[in-house]
């Protein structure tokens, strides 16, 4: 493995690994990488053209009087969570294309593991997200398997957080995903 295309911090890790793209891969394990503000604030407009979507009624959204008295006032779905995270396809000054989860994405490439699944999802609340908030992220590499076969290929399981807070430091959610990167059987 090169370096070539990875991020300043893969290369660095390989760099100080001797080369070792999965000792690279392992000695990012717990850091925080890749925080970012949302490129929008919190808006009412997304809460209730996505309620609108799949038919949500629950006043907790619509009606100010009920949130008021179930929350302290307008929430957001919890499960937008990841919404205000999305990326546009284009931003002014953007030079390059931006991609949610980007640590699976450097997994992928140091590791040279050209197919990917995500394996599990798991969400967990805190806070809620309100109109006008502002929300800060940051993603986790939390682990990297021995090489496994599965009915897909040969590969490695990884398991990334995004951890999300508010304007104020408020953690809202963090989302776990466990992917699984890999290579085909020859056929």
């Amino acid at each position: 493995m090169t370096g070539a295309g990875l991020s300043g911090a893969l290369r660095a890790a390989l760099a100080d690994q001797a080369g070792d793209p999965v000792a690279a891969a392992r000695s990012l394990i717990g850091g925080e990488q890749y925080p970012e503000e949302g490129e929008f604030p919190v808006e009412r407009g997304y809460i209730w053209t996505t309620c609108s979507s799949v038919e949500n009624a629950n006043p907790l959204f619509w009606d100010d009087e009920a949130a008021a008295d179930l929350t302290n006032g307008p929430i957001a779905p919890p499960t937008m969570l990841s919404v205000w995270f999305r990326p546009h396809h284009w931003a002014p000054g953007r030079t390059e294309a931006a991609l949610p989860l980007q640590v699976h994405f450097d997994l992928k490439a140091l590791l040279e593991l050209p197919e990917a699944v995500m394996t599990e999802n798991t969400i967990t609340f805190y806070d809620p997200v309100r109109p006008g908030d502002r929300l800060h992220t940051h993603q986790v590499l939390r682990s990297v398997s021995d090489e496994k076969t599965t009915k897909l290929g040969t590969g490695r399981f990884w398991v990334i957080e995004v951890v999300y807070h508010n304007q104020e430091g408020g953690l809202v959610g963090v989302e776990s995903y466990t992917g699984f990167g890999y290579r085909r059987a020859a056929s």
